[in-house]
C-alpha cells in the first residue's frame, strides 16, 4: 500500500489553497444540486468535530458546499486512503487539509494526530461516524464507530451532530445512476453543540463510548427524521447484526 502525506495546519483556517479550489469547486457543485442549510446559529466557535449520516458517495461535497459556503468554515474531513490514490486529486487534497485514514495495512496514529492538530488549532473536522454509507434498509444512520467521541474526549471540545436529506435522489445509496440537477433541494439541518466534560479522557471505558456514540448517532438520525417527516427509529441499524460486511458494497456483495 503506498503512503500518503498527512496535511500541516496553515497559518490562517482558509488557506489560499483551499480558497482557489473552492472558487472552481462550488460552482461546479451547484450544478448537482441546491444546497439548503439551516441551524446555522447552533454552530460553537472555535474547533468543533462536525459529524454527519452517509446516504450517497456524495454526501462529503454536499457537506463540504455547507461548511464551506453556508457555515463560513472550512471542512478537514477523515477520509478513506483509497481516494488519496486517485490521479491529481490524491496529491491535491492533503494540501487543502485533508487526511487520509487507513482500513487496514497501516496505523492511523499520523492522521489521527493531524486531526488533533486541526481541531487545537480553531478549525472543523468533519467525520461520518457510520464509516460507510448506511446499510439500513430505508437509508436511516446506522450505529456509529467511537473515533469523534475519542477526538471530543480527548480535546475537550463539542460534537456538532448534522445531517442531510436529498443527495441520494442525484447518486443513490451504492448507486451508479447519476442524477444532477442545480434545482433539487438537498437539506442540510445543523443541531446544537454536544458536550461530554462527564467524560474523562483518562477513564472512559468502552461502553460509555459506546453508549456517547450512540447518542449523538440518535440525534442525527432525529435530524434526518425532521427533514423526512418521520420518526426516526429508536434502535439504529447495526449491519453485524444483519450479517452484512462492514465495509465496501454490500449490494455488489450479494
Amino acid at each position: 500500500m503506498s503512503e500518503h502525506s498527512v496535511p500541516i495546519v496553515p497559518g490562517k483556517e482558509h488557506s489560499w489553497q483551499f480558497r482557489l479550489v473552492a472558487f472552481f469547486a462550488a460552482p461546479l457543485l451547484r450544478l448537482l444540486f441546491n444546497i439548503k442549510t439551516t441551524g446555522v446559529e447552533n454552530l460553537p466557535k472555535g474547533g468543533y468535530i462536525l459529524v454527519g449520516n452517509h446516504v450517497s458517495y456524495l454526501d462529503p461535497f454536499a457537506f463540504a458546499y455547507s461548511v464551506f459556503i453556508h457555515m463560513k468554515r472550512v471542512p478537514h474531513y477523515l477520509a478513506k486512503e483509497s481516494i488519496f490514490r486517485i490521479p491529481i486529486v490524491g496529491k491535491l487534497l492533503p494540501k487543502v487539509g485533508q487526511i487520509p485514514v487507513y482500513r487496514t495495512g497501516r496505523s492511523n496514529d499520523e492522521p489521527l494526530r493531524a486531526a488533533k492538530e486541526f481541531l487545537a488549532a480553531g478549525q472543523v473536522v468533519v467525520v461520518f461516524p457510520e464509516g460507510t454509507l448506511t446499510r439500513d434498509p430505508n437509508l436511516w444512520p446506522m450505529r456509529g464507530k467511537s473515533g469523534a467521541i475519542r477526538l471530543a474526549i480527548e480535546l475537550g471540545l463539542p460534537v456538532v451532530p448534522a445531517a442531510h436529506w436529498g443527495v441520494e435522489k442525484v447518486l443513490g445509496n451504492y448507486s451508479k445512476k447519476f442524477r444532477p440537477n442545480p434545482f433539487h433541494v438537498v437539506n442540510v439541518r445543523i443541531g446544537k453543540p454536544m458536550h461530554f466534560e462527564e467524560l474523562r479522557k483518562d477513564g472512559v471505558t468502552n461502553k460509555e463510548l459506546a453508549e456517547a456514540t450512540d447518542k449523538i448517532m440518535k440525534q442525527v438520525a432525529a435530524l434526518v427524521g425532521q427533514m423526512r417527516n418521520e420518526e426516526a427509529p429508536k434502535t439504529l441499524w447495526d449491519p453485524t447484526a444483519s450479517g452484512q460486511t462492514e465495509t465496501g458494497n454490500f449490494r455488489k456483495d450479494k
